[in-house]
């Protein structure tokens, strides 16, 4: 009579990795981030900080601002408000003027430099509820919840002007870098699902224009556009079904 063959018991389950607390904390010290208050190791002092590394990813770690990942998220949340609100809304895309000539003239760390200080005027040009973002090397996002086109060309223009009148000095002495930005912008449609991406290639499209055109400039769509691509005309009928009536 044959035995059967001896069969192994499962190996146990190995044990929930530890929460790597320590690393977590120099992540928050080498962004220059405190720790969460209260008794470390505690409940609430975790959710400070999975809360206060929650934040530190949706930031640029050169200039503080918000990324491209927290934009796109913030772009999206707009364009549905807007949609649902019919309220008005602007994107403003902007650009560095010449920024390549800055780094080979002055070096990486000049150009650094320039960008902290141009992040520092989008800052001080908008309103707080507005959102400024770093979305690239030299170009920046801004979304202005409830900015129609009565108001739109005056913000762009102070966010331009704003940028020009501050050379910026750099760290190692010489003279100041003159700076200037390119401007473009876009509203989004009123009471239309607008796709994110769309609305951003239209302000896009006006941020080419201003290089094409000289620099140093401001261009926006007059009004929100009418047209609705095939992509939204799906999304506004799958969101409000129609039914046939006999």
């Amino acid at each position: 009579m044959t035995t059967a063959p001896h069969l192994k018991s499962p190996a146990p389950a190995a044990a929930p990795t530890a929460l790597q607390l320590d690393q977590a904390l120099q992540l928050l010290t080498h962004a220059g981030r405190a720790a969460p208050a209260g008794e470390p190791g505690s409940g609430p002092w975790v959710q400070g900080l999975i809360d206060a590394l929650v934040e530190l990813s949706s930031r640029d770690a050169l200039t503080g601002l918000a990324n491209r990942r927290a934009f796109e998220l913030a772009l999206a949340r707009e364009a549905d408000r807007v949609a649902r609100s019919g309220e008005p809304a602007l994107l403003l895309v902007l650009d560095i003027d010449h920024f390549k000539r800055i780094n080979d003239t002055h070096g990486h760390a000049a150009g650094d430099e320039v960008i902290r200080a141009v992040a520092l005027a989008l800052q001080d040009s908008v309103r707080p509820m507005d959102l400024v973002a770093r979305v690239g090397g030299e170009e920046f996002a801004i979304i202005l919840p409830n900015c129609g086109a009565a108001f739109g060309e005056t913000v762009a223009e102070r966010v331009r002007r704003r940028i020009e009148s501050m050379p910026v000095l750099i760290s190692r002495g010489g003279p100041p870098v003159p700076v200037t930005a390119s401007v473009g912008g876009a509203f989004a449609p009123q009471w239309v699902r607008c796709t994110p991406g769309l609305w951003l290639e239209r302000a896009d499209q006006q941020l080419y224009r201003a290089k094409a055109q000289g620099r140093n400039l401001v261009r926006l769509e007059p009004t929100a556009s009418s047209v609705v691509s095939s992509e939204e005309k799906r999304l506004l009928f799958d969101t409000f079904p129609m039914t046939d009536h006999e």
